[in-house]
């Protein structure tokens, strides 16, 4: 190492050690320290992002924030399952005792490494995503400073939906590094709902991360808001590996005010595997987002289903990638795709790339893409009702998004993203 590398090295250690981690963890972070000098920033379809502040350059510290800094952007409804966490700090964790007893552990990352060490060594960044995939899983691990744990021992239900409220701090100047690591066991059955937001305006990166193990027979729904600050620079990745009958639903509404870049990857790595994922995105003003949505069937008998519909407004880019890989040897696979854009502005640029990688025969599979403005056959009809243009607009691209709306399962939530959506789009039509 260089002499600046090497002090890198040397402060990284010792806020780890102040942290309290164990050293596994520690050795790791060093690991991909070292990674990141050789290893390349993610590749994105059709999409440069060069210019993006996506790394920050300040050291790795652990700060308590400010618990209040969540008063009024979340419920106190003691009966819910939830887990708060405002910036580095786990503020809140509900979970019924009856659950405990049945071996369900919610936490936050760092007390996971440290209680559970078998499980975190097992599961973190080791089977899923691997720091050695670019230059920012890399330092997502280097740098980690949040996260939550979630394991759900087999066999075990969990009927009511277990909600994260993840709440970054940007009244400081540090980045955000969230891992969200969930291990559904065999026959297992959850849904996690994540809630991302900002409180504060200063410029900085957030790196966020899901990994979701779905094990044989499991079923795993997970639904995000995203609603991350215009200042913040965003990249994520979330990722499942699903296993033999297994199931995993994805809803995701991108609502975010800044630049988004990001992976959404279904591994279906063992025969009956199934995966569906939505997402659904609004950009406004310069905003510039790109999001690549993977499905890989890799078993046999496996489906993978991507669903994703965008809203542009006013200059801002958006780009859809669908990537459907059927691999060799997965016979009875089924593929389908559906990439769709709506241009509200002559400014704007959006762009929907289907692919599709087809390695063998028994296979179906699909695609469908469509870039344009709203239809004006069914805003004739509305209008012709009397519904002046405005609201209009606003009801036909309501029932364009519904197909991620309706899926969500806490109405709180479903409300709260129509309510984020109404605004974007009363902004951009007032541009």
């Amino acid at each position: 190492m260089t002499q600046d590398v090497q002090a890198i090295a040397d402060q990284l250690e010792e806020a780890s050690h102040q942290h309290g981690e164990p050293y596994s963890l520690l050795d790791r972070r060093l690991e991909a320290l070292e990674m990141m000098k050789k290893l390349p920033m993610p590749r994105m379809t059709r999409y440069r992002f060069n210019d993006w502040p996506l790394l920050s350059d300040q050291p790795l510290t652990f700060e308590d924030s400010d618990p209040k800094l969540a008063t009024g952007l979340i419920d106190q409804d003691p009966d819910v399952i939830r887990i708060v966490q405002v910036g580095q700090t786990t503020t809140t964790v509900q979970l019924p005792e009856e659950l405990r007893k049945k071996g369900v552990i919610l936490t936050d990352i760092f007390s996971a490494a440290r209680i559970h060490p078998r499980l975190i060594e097992r599961f973190f960044m080791n089977r899923v995503v691997k720091p050695d995939e670019n230059k920012l899983t890399a330092a997502h691990l280097a740098y980690l400073n949040a996260g939550i744990f979630l394991y759900v021992p087999k066999g075990v239900e969990i009927d009511t939906p277990i909600e994260a409220e993840i709440i970054q701090d940007a009244t400081k100047d540090q980045p955000l590094n969230s891992h969200l690591l969930i291990v559904a066991e065999a026959q297992s059955k959850l849904h996690f709902l994540q809630h991302l937001q900002t409180v504060g305006d200063k410029t900085v990166p957030a790196n966020m991360m899901v990994e979701i193990v779905a094990q044989e027979g499991s079923t795993v729904a997970f639904s995000s808001l995203d609603e991350l600050g215009e200042n913040t620079h965003v990249y994520f990745k979330r990722r499942a590996n699903i296993g033999r009958d297994a199931h995993v639903d994805w809803a995701v509404g991108l609502m975010n005010d800044g630049d988004t870049l990001g992976d959404m990857d279904s591994e279906l790595i063992s025969q009956g595997g199934y995966a569906d994922a939505k997402a659904i995105a609004v950009t406004t003003g310069a905003q510039k987002m790109a999001v690549t949505n993977r499905v890989t069937n890799r078993g046999k008998q496996t489906t993978g289903l991507i669903n994703q519909r965008g809203v542009l407004l006013e200059q801002s880019e958006l780009i859809f990638n669908g990537i459907g890989q059927i691999v060799h040897g997965a016979h009875g696979a089924k593929a389908d795709q559906q990439n769709r854009v709506l241009m509200m502005s002559g400014d704007a640029h959006g762009d929907a790339n289907p692919i599709l990688l087809i390695d063998e025969n028994d296979v179906v599979a699909g695609h469908a893409a469509s870039v344009g403005p709203v239809d004006p056959e069914q805003m004739y009809y509305l209008m012709s009702r009397g519904i002046d243009r405005a609201t209009a607009e606003r009801m036909v691209i309501r029932g364009f998004l519904g197909s991620v709306l309706t899926v969500i399962p806490a109405k709180n939530v479903r409300d709260k993203m129509v309510a984020i959506l109404e605004r974007k789009l009363a902004d951009g039509q007032k541009y």
